[in-house]
């Protein structure tokens, strides 16, 4: 399903003005070899802690996006390599990180898109803190389990609602 963001945005503007379409800040970096991907998401919220992110990956993707809000934090990654391989494997579509990731290379040559704030070297905790499918922010951009994400080289969007990519002119 070949898409551009700004495309979408052209084409749905009404839902941009009623909210029910957002733009994510640009903040968030492209890694992975995935430039373009969608699918509706599966969220996260944890802190410095990645188990709830690596339970997640071991589960089949069947082509969702994992959207993991970190708090933004920037002392510490959430997804490396090790995951970035796994999500790949298990059929993610992508992973967006309101965080850090590491293995920037590792994940760079895995076929999935990732979108984070930064790299960082070191590893996240490992106490299994956190929640799962519920409503979380991600620089302001509120994100339910099931909203669709598209993202590529221009930025990433959040749709309440799958779009039709290819809307009639």
């Amino acid at each position: 399903m070949p898409f551009l963001t700004a495309d979408l945005c052209d084409a749905h503007e009404d839902k941009l003005a009623d909210g029910s379409l957002s733009v994510l800040p640009p903040h968030f970096r492209h890694f992975g070899k995935r430039s373009t991907f969608a699918g509706p998401a599966l969220t996260l919220k944890v802190f410095e802690d990645n188990v709830l992110v690596r339970a997640a990956l071991e589960l089949p993707g069947a082509g969702r996006v994992l959207v993991v809000d970190g708090g933004g934090s920037l002392r510490c990654a959430l997804v490396g390599g090790h995951l970035g391989v796994l999500a790949q494997k298990n059929g993610w579509a992508g992973i967006v990180v309101n965080g850090c990731i590491r293995d920037v290379d590792a994940i760079n040559a895995c076929d999935i898109g990732v979108r984070a704030l930064a790299s960082h070297p070191r590893r996240s905790h490992r106490k299994g803190l956190g929640e799962s499918e519920l409503r979380v922010e991600l620089a302001g951009v509120a994100v339910s389990p099931g909203d669709w994400i598209y993202a590529d080289i221009d930025g990433a969007l959040v749709s309440r609602v799958r779009l039709d990519v290819h809307p009639p002119s």
